[in-house]
């Protein structure tokens, strides 16, 4: 380009009107080059692509890190209250044949004042823990996401069949979940 730029201002002063080559050559040469302004503004705009292309990037990384943290406190969370509702799940699961035998010396009269009061005593203490009877009755509708079916017999009537004709066991609860479902006999 300045060698053609040269040519084109060094004419001698009787050449007026430069040679139809050095004008060709010029515009050749002018069409594939860029000013020193934009070629600057060239790289500005490369540059400035590549930063919003990190910006965007960056930008990604942290949504997937903030949801990340956010599954990872709502998990934690969850856990740390079902732990602490079932913390004295095994003992309380270890005391519930204590209730049942306290209920089937009841039924035989063979408790005495003080036996019962003690009865009562460890039941609510136990439901100071948390722990809760499912209040299973009898004529109630067989549930086997709650009860347990030992046995099926007969029903007495039509109205008994898939209820609950006797319970043998009471189910318990801690908070909202089952630590031992209810045992009964079914009318079939």
């Amino acid at each position: 380009m300045k060698k053609t730029l040269k040519k084109l201002f060094n004419m001698t002063e009787k050449d007026t009107i430069p040679t139809e080559q050095a004008q060709h050559d010029f515009h050749k040469e002018a069409d594939h080059m860029e000013t020193p302004a934009q070629e600057a503004d060239s790289a500005d705009l490369m540059r400035i692509r590549d930063l919003e292309q990190q910006l965007d990037e960056a930008k990604n990384k942290h949504l997937y890190l903030l949801s990340d943290f956010e599954t990872y406190k709502r998990q934690t969370s969850k856990e740390r209250l079902e732990l602490m509702q079932t913390a004295g799940r095994d003992i309380l699961s270890a005391l519930l044949p204590v209730i049942d035998d306290f209920e089937r010396a009841a039924r035989n009269n063979a408790l005495s004042e003080g036996v019962e009061l003690i009865h009562h005593k460890l039941l609510h203490t136990l439901e100071s823990k948390g722990l809760r009877s499912m209040n299973v009755q009898k004529g109630d509708a067989f549930d086997a996401d709650r009860h347990e079916a030992v046995a099926e017999i007969p029903a007495p009537d039509e109205s008994m069949k898939g209820k609950i004709i006797d319970v043998i066991e009471q189910g318990f609860l801690i908070g909202e979940r089952i630590i031992r479902f209810s045992r009964v006999i079914v009318g079939q």
